[in-house]
């Protein structure tokens, strides 16, 4: 970690591998940024990761982890409008926290410069869907880059900077999951010293500032003519660019990760085709669109989820009169998931079947990777309270999961919660399932980083209607799910340590009347208290509290005196109940073909959760273990 912070504030050129998201902080310092916020969330945490490398005392500009993206985008705004280059990160849907606020900031005069990155997610590898924030782009008036490698990822970020601060205009930077965790060799140039400028610049007559009714369409206007200036600037600054292969029969227009694959499964190709690579994906760059379509008699346009650059050159070929074919997504699958090197050959087959020969040596389908689901952690608090949460309910109860590792409780064999949405959701659909429902308990769950996110709207509209459910606000600690940030309720923030927001005394001074709290690990007494709960009448909350054993383990592993300690199976007491497997589900346990029940050591973590659901009592305390090799 010193090592990579001591690398991203070199001043002598250098060479390195870098992750896209890594090399992004690089061009952060380069760039002079002076505020960065986030609110965390896959693929873009590694950018936190990266400035936290960085000593706080060198650390050329201020960041926090903010409650959430829309006070995120608020707080660089603000640092934006007073004259410092800011910018603000999350993942893909993160964009629908901050919408509100991110659609009006085209219209403002943003003097300091805003960088927005996103981390969308084609595949949805780490999100409830496949959102292209293409449109927020279009929608909103907003220029939007979009790099296809972790060196055009540092480049595309001080282009972007660049043009924020000419225009005065917030600028998207367009990063999908394998641009920001693939690595590549970046050569990095000597950058000056570094000078901060904490002057304060804001000014009202640089506004207006205030979009209200008569004002709204000279801002408007404003930001269209921007988006014009954007489009020449892409132009300029080389972020569009031709390979030409000297084909004039064919082309192929397309932009970030496609294009990488598309040179990949053009490797083999006899007459390659001339790509057009936008780099600029919003506004497109319409004069050298139109050029590539007048050179070709045939186009093929590549690009990941929705078809918004066809949609766009269609019209344009339409509007000019321009005679060529132009195919975009025509089968359902090509809407879907990412745009990997296999997907774009076959893509390419199907359009020009000559193009590319059969792949050598593939006579017939490789085998499908066996499914790995995602599980909870040994351990897991989580686990613990489904164990004891689904005992206290009927079958015909209504439970409603939340964001958060909890979320996994859906599966088998817990099977808890049953509907799911976005960040704070579950009270507010809660509420709703409870209505003209007097047979049915509805049990909702949230974490505690969610709890301060985006959970106290939905808590306080359900004390205010006084709706009839109960809340498990499921407290680990952290926020586990996308790598351990702190929140209010941690005692610490990304800089130092601060006060604790107790969750309880939230509660008691939003009025909630009945609050229960136990460890989860205590599964007889919270699954006493879940049944107390749920008949209560009214908003009731029960505190699930246990520490998110991943992060606790990995600091335990650190002490010296740390020893591996693992619970065994009593094989003469065990009576093959299976419990352990089929109900408790630890991946810990491991079931023969004969039914013999063994302990995985690569797995187990000693914390004896496991002990209490036996009903032979077959499973011993856990006890040190030799470590192998």
């Amino acid at each position: 970690m010193k090592d990579m912070g001591e690398m991203l504030l070199r001043e002598e050129p250098f060479e390195e591998i870098m992750m896209g998201n890594t090399a992004l902080v690089r061009a952060m310092v380069e760039a002079g940024t002076r505020v960065v916020t986030s609110y965390p969330g896959s693929p873009t945490p590694e950018i936190a990761t990266a400035i936290g490398s960085i000593p706080e005392d060198r650390r050329p500009f201020y960041f926090e982890f903010s409650t959430n993206e829309k006070v995120a985008t608020e707080v660089a705004y603000g640092a934006a409008v007073n004259g410092h280059l800011a910018t603000v990160f999350f993942k893909s849907v993160g964009l629908n926290v901050a919408a509100d606020t991110f659609v009006q900031l085209s219209l403002m005069n943003i003097i300091g410069g805003l960088v927005v990155i996103l981390g969308d997610d084609p595949g949805a590898n780490s999100s409830q869907n496949e959102q292209d924030n293409r449109h927020l782009a279009r929608m909103s008036y907003t220029p939007m880059l979009e790099p296809a490698s972790p060196a055009e990822a540092y480049a595309f970020y001080l282009k972007a900077a660049e043009l924020s601060r000419r225009l005065n205009m917030p600028v998207i930077l367009r990063m999908t999951t394998h641009i920001c965790h693939a690595k590549e060799k970046i050569a990095f140039p000597a950058r000056d010293p570094i000078q901060p400028d904490n002057t304060p610049r804001f000014d009202r007559k640089n506004g207006p500032y205030i979009p209200i009714a008569a004002l709204v369409f000279p801002m408007k206007t404003r930001a269209l003519m921007n988006l014009d200036k954007a489009e020449q600037w892409g132009v300029s600054a080389g972020v569009n660019r031709v390979v030409d292969h000297g084909n004039r029969d064919r082309g192929i227009i397309t932009s970030g990760l496609p294009f990488l694959s598309l040179l990949d499964v053009l490797n083999a190709a006899t007459a390659k085709p001339d790509i057009l690579k936008l780099g600029m994906v919003y506004p497109a760059a319409r004069a050298m669109i139109r050029k590539f379509l007048y050179n070709h008699k045939e186009i093929r346009i590549l690009e990941e989820l929705d078809n918004t650059l066809e949609n766009e050159i269609k019209a344009l070929a339409f509007d000019e009169g321009i005679p060529v074919k132009i195919t975009g997504k025509v089968a359902l699958d090509d809407w879907l998931d990412e745009y990997t090197p296999d997907k774009v050959y076959t893509l390419l087959q199907d359009t020009w079947t000559d193009l590319v020969p059969e792949r050598m040596g593939r006579t017939q389908e490789p085998p499908p990777a066996p499914l790995r689901p995602a599980q909870m952690c040994p351990g897991c608090g989580h686990r613990s309270a489904f164990h004891a949460i689904k005992q206290a309910l009927a079958a015909t109860d209504i439970t409603v999961a939340d964001i958060g590792c909890h979320t996994l409780g859906f599966q088998e064999p817990y099977e808890m919660g049953e509907l799911l949405m976005c960040m704070g959701a579950s009270t507010g659909m809660g509420s709703g399932l409870s209505l003209f429902n007097d047979s049915r308990k509805v049990v909702v769950f949230m974490g505690d980083s969610t709890f301060f996110h985006a959970g106290l709207p939905g808590i306080i509209n359900a004390l205010f209607n006084n709706h009839n459910i109960t809340m498990l606000l499921m407290e680990n600690g952290t926020t586990a799910m996308t790598g351990h940030q702190d929140h209010a309720a941690s005692g610490r923030n990304f800089n130092e340590t601060v006060e604790k927001i107790p969750l309880r005394q939230v509660l008691e001074g939003l009025g909630v009347p009945n609050i229960y709290e136990i460890d989860t690990y205590q599964q007889a007494r919270l699954q006493e208290l879940v049944e107390t709960a749920v008949n209560d009448g009214g908003f009731s909350v029960v505190i699930a509290r246990h520490p998110c054993m991943l992060k606790f383990m990995r600091q335990q592993k650190k002490k010296p005196a740390y020893q591996q300690r693992a619970v065994a199976v009593d094989q003469d007491t065990c009576q093959r109940v299976h419990e352990c497997v089929e109900v408790f589900a630890c991946p810990t346990f491991t079931r023969d073909s004969e039914g013999r029940v063994t302990i995985n050591h690569d797995l187990c973590i000693g914390d004896g959760s496991c002990l209490q659901t036996c009903p032979a009592k077959a499973i011993t305390s856990p006890k040190p273990i030799e470590p192998r090799g």
